[in-house]
């Protein structure tokens, strides 16, 4: 998976309406965390296999595990076939973040690093927003 050309307003239209406003929303619950963030759109084969778009927030290195060193996203968006899928790639004692809110996030299916939803009514928006706080966080210590 890498990094496109395509701006950030070209993938929001290439979606549906419905899809597009749903990850808008989220957009902009980042956007009020971390105003600056630089938004990527991503586009290729995801480790899953899957061919995906993912807007991605923020960038990162980080090292596979064949020790090869790449360029990541620390939160993307996107919008599957029958779901939404929110990846948010930070780590707190040893695990991904995001499964120590998964009891308070709402009706979610939970990931390695990521979560689906069908409708955005079914996440828990408030704590959606304290997980990309405290990502962001842990982000930021690393970069300092």
């Amino acid at each position: 998976m890498e990094k496109t050309e395509m701006t950030v307003d070209e993938y929001f239209s290439s979606l549906a309406e419905k899809d597009s406003e749903t990850l808008k929303k989220i957009r902009d619950i980042i956007l009020s965390i971390a105003p600056n963030i630089s938004q990527k759109v991503w586009h290729g084969v995801f480790w899953g296999g899957s061919e995906q778009t993912i807007l991605g927030f923020g960038e990162f290195n980080i090292t596979k595990s064949d020790k090869k060193e790449i360029e990541w996203f620390l939160i993307g968006i996107s919008r599957q076939k029958n779901y939404y899928s929110l990846y948010v790639n930070a780590v707190k004692d040893n695990q991904y973040l995001i499964k120590s809110y998964s009891d308070k996030l709402g009706k979610i299916k939970i990931g390695s690093s990521s979560i689906g939803f069908s409708k955005l009514e079914n996440v828990n928006l408030d704590t959606l927003k304290d997980l990309f706080i405290e990502t962001l966080a842990i982000y930021n210590q690393k970069e300092s």
